[in-house]
């Protein structure tokens, strides 16, 4: 569903190409929900670009949903992420101005669906994360945990083929962060929604059924759950 074959990736520095990605390869099965951590400076925040189509690789090929990305012009790739890709951030990145179910239904207002059929599906969306009497509510009204469920809501609300979630405990105490986790979880378990997390805590990390390494520019391994317990 997701594969991306001896990606790299240099910025220049001066007079210096600094390579931040050294041949990453990686496959994201429908259904999986995968972990990708690493330290500050591995390159997971240039993976996780391009992995969601917001930067692209210096070298390499990277496929989607069976069309491959890499040589896509900036306006067929911008409607294609729109279509095949949702995000969660660390600081949720909602519009202040906008009521929950308006943030939801922002992705589905850029396909040109009817404004009837947006607001059934971003309602539908809001309730499967548990925000249904938060619909009017902007997010200066909602918890740290409301406005992250409200963010996994906009991301999913398309039916994306994949959802990016960036650090989504990050700005979370340990309790709220939890709960996020295993609206995750259930999420990927329950609707089979792909999803790969970036992270840098472990504990984040290990939930997950897939979990692999970067670290200097390299992937390193992506063992399954059962597989990492051994």
């Amino acid at each position: 569903m997701l594969r991306l074959v001896d990606i790299q990736k240099s910025f220049r520095l001066g007079t210096l190409d600094v390579e931040v990605l050294c041949g990453v390869n990686l496959e994201v099965a429908a259904g999986d929900l995968l972990s990708i951590m690493g330290p500050s400076g591995s390159g997971k925040s240039t993976l996780m670009n391009i992995i969601g189509l917001l930067g692209r690789p210096t070298a390499g090929s990277y496929f989607l949903d069976g069309r491959d990305v890499s040589s896509m012009k900036d306006r067929e790739l911008s409607a294609f992420r729109n279509m095949h890709i949702g995000f969660v951030f660390q600081s949720f990145n909602l519009l202040d101005h906008l009521t929950a179910l308006e943030n939801v239904a922002v992705p589905l207002v850029y396909r040109g669906l009817g404004r009837g059929e947006i607001r059934r599906r971003a309602r539908a969306m809001l309730e499967k994360v548990g925000m249904e009497d938060r619909l009017g509510h902007k997010p200066d009204q909602l918890s740290g945990g409301q406005k992250q469920r409200v963010a996994i809501a906009r991301a999913l609300v398309g039916e994306p083929a994949v959802v990016l979630a960036d650090e989504p405990t990050g700005a979370l105490d340990s309790d709220t962060a939890e709960e996020v986790m295993q609206l995750l979880i259930r999420l990927n378990r329950e609707e089979r929604n792909t999803i790969v997390i970036i992270t840098h805590d472990p504990l984040i990390a290990r939930q997950c059924t897939r979990q692999t390494l970067i670290r200097d520019g390299l992937l390193l391994g992506g063992l399954r759950q059962a597989e990492a317990a051994e």
